[in-house]
């Protein structure tokens, strides 16, 4: 097949995730203002920042332009703009489609999140499927796809494979972004320690406009979690995250509190409640895990089992088969009750992958579990579930500090909630 390259340097950045890329954007659209594509991902780069009528208005515009251009342009436009709006089933179903009559389109990898983000099985094993295609028809000399494979293997739990096309990607483009973030997620998985956190401070310091810059930081965390550095993971937490930031904060300071170590800086329990009452506080089940383990870290019980009574009766099955015992199970914890965290968490098992996000994400909840089994007196229990973890990782502090019994007071104990205004 015809080697298909990367358009402009706008694009090139946006692959890299390199933060250089709307000045580029922006450029490419004052130089291109007939060009569907360069407005449409302009726009998307932008949605945030965009009404949803605004974003809606910018992407017909972009699509009038395409279609003018050639089917191309059109098909890669149409599945910018369900992106963008968050359809990503929608999305997804249109970008195979688009691979199917455009193989090895490196603008159309832009979108690939889609796969995963639609939280159907089928779909997601599809997209692995398709990013495997694509990197065999490319020949290995994509840098872009070469990044994309690595991504879909350490999401697969297979950290070796991860590693090696990551470093493929970085051999032929030292600021492939997903590349490095792949490789922290197989890090992860391998307990690669100082390691780790040397390899991202590095490729950090060569490229501070990183748009992951904060979330390699917390994975730096985590990996000084794994190996014991637990003032090392305050610290990272507390300089590097934002408030905006609740999801990676929680996620570090449970793990510190499961482990019987002091949390770096909580979230403003306020601030949580607040997101929580908004309306995307409850738009995805990651969302609202994320802030369940922002509660927890404060232990709001009452907060926690509000939410999970609110899920309970949702209409998303997820939300009542996953999400709801998952926050019962959170609060428990923080009152003492592992029996009942355990009763409430082992029958999910496999279930959990629909809670969303990656692997790294959800792990956390395998680790409350382990905990609640060793504050049960089910040490052995504790120590199975957690087998695969202490034999692969090189460093596995922290799973030591899961198994072990922690003092009365190591996790947060529950909070008074607020009086009635």
């Amino acid at each position: 097949m015809a080697e298909v390259v990367l358009p402009s340097e706008a694009v090139l950045e946006f692959a890299a995730l390199s933060g250089r890329h709307l000045p580029l954007l922006r450029q490419w659209v004052a130089d291109r203002p007939d060009a569907g594509v360069p407005r449409a991902l302009l726009a998307c780069a932008e949605a945030d920042t965009l009404g949803e009528e605004e974003l809606k208005a910018e992407m017909a515009v972009a699509f009038e332009a395409a279609k003018a251009e050639n089917g191309r342009a059109a098909s890669l436009v149409y599945g910018i703009f369900l992106t963008s709006l968050r359809q990503h089933r929608l999305a997804a179903e249109h970008l195979v489609r688009h691979f199917a009559d455009y193989p090895g389109d490196e603008v159309a990898g832009l979108l690939l999140g889609v796969f995963h983000a639609s939280g159907d099985a089928s779909l997601q094993r599809a997209g692995e499927t398709l990013v495997e295609q694509q990197y065999q028809l490319m020949d290995s000399q994509s840098w872009a796809w070469a990044s994309w494979l690595s991504w879909v293997r350490a999401e697969q739990g297979r950290p070796d494979e991860a590693i090696a096309l990551s470093e493929h990607a970085l051999a032929l483009f030292p600021r492939a972004g997903v590349a490095v973030h792949a490789r922290a997620h197989a890090d992860h998985d391998l307990g690669v320690g100082g390691e780790s956190v040397a390899r991202m401070d590095g490729w950090l310091a060569a490229n501070p406009e990183a748009l992951q810059m904060r979330h390699l930081n917390w994975h730096a965390a985590l990996q000084c979690i794994a190996s014991g550095d637990f003032s090392q993971a305050r610290r990272r937490a507390d300089e590097a995250l934002q408030q905006s930031d609740v999801g990676m904060r929680a996620a570090a300071n449970w793990r510190l509190l499961l482990a019987g170590q002091s949390p770096a800086r909580l979230s403003e329990l306020d601030h949580v409640r607040e997101l929580l009452a908004s309306p995307k506080g409850m738009a995805d089940t990651l969302h609202t895990f994320n802030l369940a383990l922002a509660l927890a870290c404060e232990g709001a019980v009452e907060d926690m089992q509000r939410l999970a009574a609110t899920a309970e009766r949702d209409e998303r099955e997820v939300f009542r088969e996953v999400l709801a015992p998952v926050v019962r199970a959170l609060a428990a914890v923080c009152t003492g009750e592992h029996t009942q965290a355990v009763t409430l968490l082992e029958p999910l098992d496999h279930a959990l992958d629909r809670l969303g996000g990656v692997r790294v994400e959800r792990e956390i909840v395998q680790d409350t579990l382990a905990r609640a089994l060793a504050e049960s007196g089910q040490g052995r229990r504790a120590a199975a579930l957690l087998e695969h973890r202490t034999t692969l990782r090189a460093h596995h502090r922290y799973e030591d500090l899961l198994l072990a019994t922690q003092p009365a007071g190591a996790l947060p104990g529950p909070r008074p909630a607020p009086a009635p205004a």
